[in-house]
This record gives structure tokens, C-alpha cells and sequence, in this order.
């Protein structure tokens, strides 16, 4: 049963919606963390009883309950757990109401075995080389991409109000199919670990023989092996739920790698010249945080009657990338339809407007700051 802890004064707890959090880690301890500067009530669990209470002290839970007794109702669960584990807890979340989701970073076996209209796939682009509650952070997903995975038979009202509450942390709000996520962060994040780390575990050998050799990391050195100080237990899941993409990536970046170590046996200056620059112009058209309301568009969707359309729409905006800063479902007065509404970046808009269109959507356009003075 739930153990009463406090409460944020500022807000009662009568008219304070209350959030679920499965999984008392570095990333559990962040959602809770980030919930409660939002003003709801956050409830977490663990395995470890001890590892909640610890939530409680550092400010990531009101309160706690034990994972294998009775659940509070709550308005959202976060399963903030290791991949193979998350489906089943999803599950039973579900069975209990409300939203659920989950922070796993291997997405398309969740879905699969999570097929309820309130569940929805999540996975924060986030994280710390700092390890377990202790390193938790309120600001974690500030100007971080968090992904998203609905699919047809998500419920839209669910996807709505989950993007908005992620859009609250601060966080850049991406949607893809759960296939094409797992492909993406093979690339993106999976990779890299194993890269920085295999770099990490070269140099320690090296070191074993020149003493000298990691007093002489310089910051480039650190940058890219920063991640690999993570705790290594939950990229066993990882390479587990995603083996055959990160198999994939990892022969390509092997393919690579023997292109770079050619070009440079060759002394080719100008095609070496021609790969960095190319690395150097992706690294700086990284994307970054949101633009100033004046330079976002609201795009008015007409709900057509058909399953599937967020995911439809908001995949959509992935593909062509396209930030959606804001999406929000507005019903009719006269109770039939509605219309979706996405803020985006006005000189992405006419963009997506296009892509909707092709696909027989029936958007219109209007600036936020005018859309603003209308309400």
C-alpha cells in the first residue's frame, strides 16, 4: 500500500493529478523529479525498497508503495525499468487505468507486447555517466529530443496529453514507428556506447603498458568516452532487444572505419579533407531548441474519420523533420470532430502542410501570436 510521505505544499494535494513511477534509477529519479516541478503528486516504486525511500529523500517521490503489493490509481505510469522488463509492468499499469509509458530505449518488442490504446511507447534522449538515483536532475530533458512511438490504435486523447506533459519538461517531442526507432538509435546511441567504450577498453589496455598514455587523455579524448562510464548493466538488455540493428550499424561503422583508415594508409588529403568537412557541416546542423512564439505556427488539423491518424500526422512531421513544439486536440462544440492542432516552426510549416495534404488532411495555417489574440 502507499506510505505517506510529504507533499509539495504549494499545490493540495486534493486537485493534484497524480503520476506513477516504476523504477527508482537515474532516469526514474529525473521523470519524478521533472513531474514534481510540474505540480503532481509522484508515487514510485522499486525492487529496491530502499532505492524509492531514497527517491523520497532527494525530492523524486511524495510518496512510495511497494512493487509487488497494491498500485495507486494513477493519471500516468512511467516504467522506468530495463527494457525486458518493461512490457510486462506496462500490462499490468494498464489493467490498473490511466496513461502508461516507458523510457526503454528499444521500442519495437515493447509495442509488439503492449498493444493497449493508452500505452504509448516513449524513449527520452537523455541520460548522465553519473549512475542510479543519486545522479537524478529535474532539468535532465531540457532541449533533449524524446521520442515517441504511437501506433494506429493508440487512443489520440492518451498521445495529446502525454506530448504536452513532455513538452512541460522542456523536452523536443519526436515521433517515429517503433521499427524505425530501434534502426535510428542503433545509430544514434547504442552504437556510440559500444564505441566509446571499445575505445575506452583500447586505451586501458594501452595504458596497462604506458603508464603515461591516459594522464595524457586530452578533452576530445573525454568527450567521446564520457558515456561509457554509464553503469553497464542495462546495455545487456539493450544489445538484447535491438541485436539485430546494432549489428547492422556496427558493420557499417566497421565498413567506415576501414574507408577512413584506407584514405589515411593513402595519405589523400583531399578526399580526408572531403570526409571531415562532411562530418563537421552534420555535426553543426544538430538541431536545436525551440524558436521564439513569434516565429511558430499553429496548423489546424481536421480530425478525419479514420483510426491511426496521430500516428499518421505525427510520423509524418518526424519524416520530413518537422518539431512539433505543441499538439493539443480541439473537440467541437456540437460534439462531432475536431480539429488536432501542432505548433511548428513557421518555416517548417508550409512543409508539413504540404505532406498533409498529399496524404488528404485538410490543414490550415495561422501564426501563434495571432492565434493567440483570438482566444
Amino acid at each position: 500500500m502507499p506510505v505517506a510521505v510529504s507533499e509539495t505544499a504549494a499545490v493540495p494535494a486534493a486537485v493534484r493529478e497524480t503520476a506513477v513511477v516504476i523504477g527508482a534509477g537515474l532516469m526514474g529519479g529525473s521523470v519524478g523529479m521533472a513531474l514534481r516541478a510540474q505540480g503532481w503528486r509522484v508515487i514510485g516504486t522499486d525492487r529496491d525498497a530502499a532505492r524509492a525511500h531514497r527517491g523520497v529523500e532527494l525530492g523524486a517521490f511524495d510518496a512510495v508503495f511497494e512493487l509487488d503489493g497494491e498500485a495507486p490509481a494513477a493519471d500516468i505510469t512511467f516504467v522506468c525499468t530495463p527494457v525486458l522488463s518493461v512490457a510486462d509492468l506496462a500490462n499490468a499499469a494498464l489493467a490498473r487505468g490511466g496513461i502508461v509509458t516507458d523510457i526503454g530505449s528499444v521500442k519495437k518488442p515493447i509495442v509488439d507486447a503492449v498493444t493497449h490504446p493508452r500505452f504509448v511507447g516513449g524513449h527520452p534522449m537523455a541520460g548522465s555517466e553519473q549512475d542510479g538515483i543519486e545522479g537524478s536532475d529535474s532539468n535532465m530533458f531540457q532541449g533533449r529530443s524524446w521520442v515517441l512511438t504511437p501506433t494506429p490504435d493508440t487512443d489520440p486523447e492518451a498521445f495529446t496529453r502525454l506530448h504536452a506533459l513532455l513538452t512541460s519538461f522542456g523536452a523536443l517531442v519526436v515521433s517515429v514507428p517503433p521499427g524505425r526507432h530501434d534502426e535510428l538509435v542503433a545509430v544514434v546511441s547504442h552504437v556510440p556506447h559500444l564505441a566509446a567504450a571499445t575505445l575506452m577498453r583500447l586505451a586501458a589496455v594501452e595504458g596497462e603498458e604506458h603508464a603515461a598514455l591516459l594522464r595524457l587523455a586530452a578533452g576530445g579524448f573525454r568527450d567521446m568516452t564520457r558515456i561509457a562510464a554509464g553503469h553497464p548493466s542495462i546495455w545487456l538488455d539493450i544489445c538484447e532487444g535491438n541485436r539485430d540493428a546494432i549489428v547492422r550499424a556496427l558493420d557499417r561503422l566497421v565498413a567506415d572505419l576501414g574507408g577512413i583508415r584506407d584514405i589515411v594508409a593513402a595519405g589523400d588529403r583531399a578526399r580526408l579533407q572531403t570526409w571531415l568537412e562532411l562530418a563537421r557541416v552534420a555535426r553543426l546542423n544538430l538541431p536545436v531548441g525551440a524558436p521564439p512564439a513569434e516565429d511558430l505556427t499553429e496548423l489546424r488539423v481536421p480530425i478525419p474519420d479514420r483510426p491511426g491518424f496521430i500516428a499518421e500526422v505525427s510520423t509524418l512531421a518526424s519524416q520530413l523533420g518537422v518539431n512539433i513544439y505543441d499538439v493539443e486536440i480541439s473537440h467541437s462544440m456540437e460534439g462531432g470532430g475536431g480539429v488536432l492542432v501542432l505548433v511548428v516552426a513557421a518555416a517548417a510549416s508550409d512543409l508539413l502542410r504540404g505532406g498533409l495534404v498529399a496524404r488528404g488532411f485538410r490543414p490550415s495555417a495561422v501564426a501563434v501570436a495571432a492565434a493567440a489574440e483570438t482566444r
